[in-house]
């Protein structure tokens, strides 16, 4: 039995970082690698601006009950003119603070008259004024090589004016299901069939870390229907995922036919449950990688063990995400001699670790629990774990993103 971490490292390792990068524009960016490590070409903010709707005015003209007369009212986008002496200028959010001001009153803390604004709160020097440089100085690194591009990264790279970027290409992803049992969704099924749930639900997890599926196929339990569509997906794609097929059945025709095309199987038996079985295979560079046929379990060993393989290979900096820990809260003990990944819902409470609640039923092929779930708690093998007990969290958020 292959140790949970030592598969998991192995994975990760099993396919090449990109050395190959294209320029994407800034606006089609979301979901794009970094291919190069970007700094500031500004001072953010550029100037000093208003961070209110108010009154430019110099401290030391500021007299209870006494109006200054508005000398300007500068838009933002405008210039203002210097602040003469006894007076104010009167400014919105993003207007520039003019010369010779040294404060912001908001305009809530007084009136403006025909006479000019009177101040019915103190002001305090130096008040509502974003600084120059507050928020990024030039020559700041904004983000390192290998950072994934998100809605946030993107506002502070277009915020410094960039317009694209270099990244890495968008890796693509091929899924082989197999089985005359399975049928697509929507199609009509008799007792002996089911839908195909595992090649639409792994296409929308590889979907999500970024990559473009490109063929999601499924096979008969032939030897020409499989070599066909391997064939295929070798040929378009850079890493493929097989489901199911991979034991020593009559019909487990995946083995033959990565063997068929030049591959060798490397069948590991990880010591975790859900999820024991899981095959690696490489053919030149490509990477074939063999889930188990159960939902829950392909769901599972995507998740742990194949996303740090597709990081890899996208070229992101971070492989494997942080791990949380939370307490276990549950009504009965857990003790397995494997690793046991429990599927549970995180409840986050004040000023603790978060209270992990399993699901109900935790067998592989309980697909209900999928969408309940929030994240794996993880059983360490040969252990007993009881309620209240801190163990091991894996947050899908991070783990499928």
């Amino acid at each position: 039995m292959l140790e949970f971490d030592e598969a998991q490292a192995r994975m990760a390792s099993a396919g090449t970082p990109p050395n190959i990068t294209e320029v994407c524009p800034i606006r089609k960016a979301r979901g794009r690698v970094l291919a190069q490590t970007l700094f500031a070409s500004l001072d953010l903010p550029p100037a000093d601006n208003s961070a209110m709707d108010g009154y430019a005015i110099r401290l030391a003209d500021y007299e209870q009950g006494k109006p200054l007369p508005v000398q300007q009212r500068c838009f933002a986008g405008v210039r203002p003119e210097p602040l003469q002496p006894g007076q104010c200028i009167r400014l919105f959010t993003g207007s520039l603070i003019p010369e010779g001001a040294d404060t912001v009153v908001m305009q809530e803390d007084g009136a403006e008259t025909e006479e000019g604004f009177t101040i019915s709160v103190p002001p305090v020097l130096g008040t509502h004024i974003r600084r120059q440089g507050e928020d990024i100085a030039t020559d700041a690194q904004l983000f390192a090589k290998g950072t994934l591009l998100g809605p946030a990264e993107i506002a502070l790279l277009a915020s410094q004016g960039y317009a694209e970027v270099h990244v890495y290409p968008t890796l693509r992803v091929g899924i082989l299901t197999t089985g005359d049992e399975l049928i697509l969704p929507g199609q009509e099924r008799s007792d002996e069939n089911i839908y195909n749930s595992n090649g639409p639900m792994l296409t929308a997890m590889a979907e999500n870390l970024g990559v473009e599926v490109v063929h999601a196929l499924h096979a008969l339990d032939t030897a020409e229907s499989l070599d066909n569509a391997l064939s295929t997906l070798l040929n378009d794609c850079d890493v493929v995922l097989t489901v199911g097929g991979v034991s020593v059945g009559e019909k487990d025709l995946v083995k033959p036919a990565i063997e068929q095309a030049g591959g060798k199987l490397d069948l590991w038996r990880v010591l975790m449950k859900p999820g024991k079985p899981v095959a690696l295979a490489h053919i030149g560079s490509k990477p074939i990688v063999c889930l188990p046929g159960n939902p829950v379990s392909a769901f599972a060993v995507f998740t742990l063990l194949v996303t740090p393989l597709i990081r890899t290979m996208q070229g992101r900096a971070t492989v494997i995400p942080d791990v949380q820990f939370g307490k276990i809260m549950a009504d009965r003990p857990f003790e397995e001699k494997r690793e046991e990944f429990l599927r549970v819902h995180a409840e986050f409470v004040a000023d603790d670790q978060p209270r992990l609640r399993p699901y109900f039923q935790q067998g592989s092929g309980i697909i209900s629990s999928l969408p309940w779930a929030s994240g794996f708690a993880r059983i360490p093998a040969g252990t007993r774990v009881e309620d209240g007990t801190t163990v091991r969290y894996y947050d899908l958020k991070h783990w499928l993103s």
